[in-house]
């Protein structure tokens, strides 16, 4: 009998020890981790991102189309006929990142709100809600001298919902709606609808190869315009991200390129541009 107690009072911390790793081990729940960024800039290629700035970030961008490569030696491959835009952007809060910008088409102020991010146990997408309130700048008075202020206004509305599938692998689908308060086409109307998809295949540490296109839902049957397809490349450099691409558009602001859309692939009718990003 003495021999049995003393082999319990030994045994007794082997056995709580194993115990209390069996119920830290039932107690242990993975975490629901935030997923880091889908996207490592601002915009896919013409299609805005889920990323946001983070809080007191300062980004000074600079977004360069060329002409269009079908101008040939006369025109120099395009680079005799480019549209620069000029943006500031700013992280207010972790979830709330306001612009504002200036090309040859629109001045136009922009907002992102993060609506939710993707986890790892957890919702399988990031959310997050852009929207822009632009003046075209095209429209001039002597050659529409009954407009209005109100009449050069366009508004656009995002949804851009992302997954990051692995560390190679990111797509976003961006379901949008945009409206001008003046179109050319009698046909076209002013709410327009488009429905946008885009991705990033990483290549390697600093490289990635990026897409994006747009189909317009509601355009008119006889409008000129086409559906913009872009396909480019990132490059991080520390401070910057600088990215290369081929795009049927030449256009910058959403509409200009949502609704605007002059090139065509098949016909050799495409821009050179690039994004330049710099982070303060």
């Amino acid at each position: 009998m003495k021999k049995k107690l003393l082999l319990a009072f030994l045994l007794f911390p082997i056995i709580a020890l194993a115990q209390d790793d069996l119920l830290a081990g039932i107690d242990s729940v993975p975490k629901n981790e935030k997923v880091d960024s889908a996207f490592k800039a601002i915009k896919i290629v013409n299609l805005e991102s889920t990323k946001l700035a983070a809080k007191k970030d300062f980004y000074f961008i600079v977004a360069h189309r060329f002409g269009s490569v079908e101008d040939g030696f006369e025109g120099f491959f395009g680079l005799d006929n480019a549209v620069t835009q000029i943006k500031f952007l700013y992280g207010l809060t972790d979830w709330l990142t306001v612009a504002v910008g200036r090309s040859e088409q629109a001045y136009d102020v922009s907002g992102k709100v993060k609506i939710a991010d993707q986890t790892t146990n957890g919702l399988p997408v990031s959310i997050v809600s852009f929207n822009s309130l632009a003046f075209n700048n095209q429209l001039k008075e002597s050659n529409y001298p009954n407009m209005n202020f109100e009449n050069r206004m366009t508004y656009v509305t995002q949804i851009l919902v992302s997954r990051k599938f692995n560390n190679w692998l990111s797509l976003e689908l961006a379901p949008t709606f945009f409206h001008e308060n003046f179109v050319i086409d009698d046909e076209q109307d002013n709410s327009q609808l488009a429905i946008g998809g885009g991705g990033r295949v990483k290549i390697s540490k600093r490289v990635s190869i990026n897409a994006d296109y747009a189909v317009h839902t509601n355009r008119s049957s006889n409008s000129p315009f086409h559906n913009p397809l872009s396909v480019g490349v990132d490059i991080e450099t520390g401070g910057h991200v600088f990215q290369m691409h081929f795009t049927n558009s030449q256009g910058i602001h959403e509409a200009g390129f949502l609704g605007n859309t002059t090139g065509q692939w098949d016909k050799g009718d495409i821009y050179f541009g690039f994004n330049l990003l710099r982070v303060f």
